[in-house]
């Protein structure tokens, strides 16, 4: 075991555990689907500054790029969608999320997707509403995803899109078994995978943490590819390069007093807890 590993796990015993919706599902607490749910109201708070929900989702066909177990988009189905498409590369998330939307009686406004965002199945022009929550930071060309939701946008239609910056606290998206806050700023991602994966070792769903977290490249090497350290300079810099002018952006301080530091040059990026956009498509 590298002393890295050994750290990492002294200081889980330090730094409070993050309720992570993984551990709440093998505790049997509730599914990932029900948890999404649960929480659909945090993945839209941000907009609501800018946009009431009924506008946003009341009568619209709706598409949620990265819908995981589709519980947000099922909530979205709540506040009067006329259609909720949720889009995952996860295929095992399929069976999850149409169970729920069973259980709610949401099954003929919902449909669950197992495709790449970079080429979906639909005409241009067939949502009203995308939803990109936490999902930017996600895939692996985000540029070409964001001109895929352009061109199936409808006229009058709308983006919304937040985001937690690579350098948040959990920004490596390692919280499920990592309590250390900014971890990744301290350690190698080489030593955080062999950490990651001694961490998740027997757990019912171990091999699926893994699977999801964790790729090898070309060279055998070990990485993170769950995520692509998308950054809010990096953000800005592809909106910039698609000539795209948001109708709304917002940088959300991790907290009111520490918003001083997420207007600092060189330290915003690690006190920002979210960026907010909308794009609109007139």
């Amino acid at each position: 075991m590298m002393i890295s590993t050994k750290i990492i796990r002294a200081t889980n015993k330090i730094f409070p555990k993050v309720v992570h919706p993984f551990n709440l599902q093998n505790q049997g607490v509730e599914t990932y689907a029900q948890w999404q749910y649960r929480k659909g109201g945090d993945t839209i708070r941000f907009f609501l500054e800018a946009r009431p929900a009924e506008d946003i989702f009341a009568g619209k066909r709706v598409l949620d790029m990265g819908c995981g177990a589709a519980g947000k988009s099922l909530y979205y189905c709540s506040l009067g969608a006329e259609k909720v498409t949720g889009v995952d590369v996860v295929a095992h998330y399929e069976a999850e999320a149409n169970q729920l939307a069973r259980q709610l009686g949401f099954q003929d406004k919902f449909q669950f997707i197992c495709a790449s965002a970079f080429a979906l199945p639909f005409p241009d022009g067939s949502f009203d509403t995308i939803i990109m929550n936490d999902f930017m930071e996600h895939v692996s060309d985000p540029a070409r995803t964001l001109r895929e939701a352009l061109r199936l946008l409808a006229p009058e239609g709308a983006i919304y899109i937040n985001f937690p910056p690579y350098y948040h606290p959990t920004g490596a998206h390692l919280s499920d078994v990592i309590n250390m806050p900014w971890v990744h700023l301290f350690f190698t991602e080489k030593m955080l995978v062999e950490a990651y994966k001694d961490l998740v070792k027997g757990l019912p769903d171990q091999q699926e943490r893994i699977a999801l977290r964790i790729s090898t490249d070309e060279k055998g090497r070990e990485y993170f590819g769950y995520i692509n350290k998308m950054t809010l300079k990096k953000f800005k810099g592809i909106l910039s390069s698609l000539q795209i002018t948001p109708s709304y952006y917002r940088e959300v301080p991790l907290r009111p007093w520490l918003k001083p530091l997420a207007k600092t040059p060189g330290l915003k990026e690690m006190f920002v807890k979210m960026g907010v956009c909308i794009i609109e498509k007139r």
